[in-house]
């Protein structure tokens, strides 16, 4: 099969513009991942239901210490109190998932500026890009321990697909390994700006409408602070976005694209978005933090049924960011 899937992808993402409809019919599974070795197979079960479904579901008792991830929130909200006079000397590079960037993403699906800033922690590329220990102490130290405690809890999802994929369980493990200088597995801080006195937001978001290009993505949310919704790709036509809740000390998960044609669309990355603050929400600064699971550059990816020509990570990676960001 020849490569057209960023065309196919750019297709759905395209008419996602409008605000479509909000509803919670559909359930986002919270899947208890407590006594992991020994309910292995019931928890496989679980987490394959949910991600061939819907492409999103929850993790609780993910071995993630809630201290741990109010920790990490405290470091990225230090990093983004920076001045942006010293912000800016970290700025992403081009086509490199690190660094620093301001309302550089426009989705095909809304052609106008995610209102957001990011901080992205990509271990090998991250030359010249940390702040400096005057600048932010003990950051890159504090932020890197709590990168690796979430790549323990996405390896132990992914063994799990790799079970029902008929790989070796510690497959993708050995795909995202660390220890290799072409790692790219990505630590996002994000901050959403406030919209308060906001009046007229036109076709503003606060993340438009995209799907993730990892293989599994790990999301710490603030509780209280909503806005993120997912719309399954098979009901793309209904552009009925369902509200998935911001609970303490959950990690919310999502398939990425990378995932779904390895597992020759199997599993399912869906479209999601962060819309704006409606009134009597909460309109003030949203700060979340994303782990995305990449393989490492040289991983051939190519599912079990071969329904996909070989890509290699990087260049997939490459693609999905050349197709996510405006370089300046």
């Amino acid at each position: 099969m020849t490569d057209s899937y960023s065309l196919e992808e750019l297709q759905r993402e395209t008419t996602f513009g409008g605000a479509g409809e909000d509803t919670n019919d559909r359930e986002i599974r919270i899947i208890d991942m407590s006594d992991f070795e020994h309910r292995r197979e019931e928890i496989t079960e679980q987490l394959w239901l949910a991600a061939t479904e819907i492409g999103f579901f929850q993790l609780s008792n993910h071995g993630i210490d809630p201290e741990e991830i109010k920790a990490a929130f405290k470091e990225s909200e230090r990093f983004f109190n920076l001045p942006e006079s010293i912000k800016s000397k970290y700025p992403r590079p081009k086509s490199v998932n690190a660094g620093w960037e301001s309302r550089s993403q426009i989705r095909p699906s809304t052609g106008t500026k995610d209102q957001k800033e990011s901080y992205q922690i990509t271990q090998y590329h991250m030359d010249n890009l940390w702040p400096t220990e005057e600048e932010l102490p003990d950051f890159q130290a504090n932020t890197l321990r709590f990168e690796k405690q979430c790549w323990e809890v996405g390896m132990k999802v992914l063994s799990c697909f790799a079970d029902k994929l008929g790989f070796d369980r510690d497959f993708f493990s050995k795909a995202h390994d660390p220890r290799k200088p072409d790692y790219q597995s990505t630590l996002r801080l994000l901050h959403y700006y406030a919209t308060e006195g906001v009046t007229k937001q036109g076709n503003m978001w606060r993340a438009g409408a995209h799907t993730d290009f990892d293989c599994l993505t790990l999301l710490f949310q603030h509780e209280g602070h909503g806005g993120l919704q997912v719309c399954p790709g098979a009901e793309a036509d209904t552009q009925r976005w369902t509200s998935i809740p911001p609970l303490g000390g959950v990690i919310t998960c999502n398939i990425g694209d990378m995932l779904m044609r390895w597992s020759d669309d199997q599993l399912k990355s869906n479209l999601h978005r962060v819309r704006q603050p409606r009134v009597g929400e909460y309109c003030g600064s949203r700060h979340s933090i994303a782990f995305f699971c990449q393989a490492n550059k040289t991983q051939i990816i190519q599912g079990p049924a071969k329904r996909y020509q070989p890509i290699s990570a990087a260049d997939f990676l490459t693609q999905r960011i050349q197709a996510n960001f405006v370089d300046k």
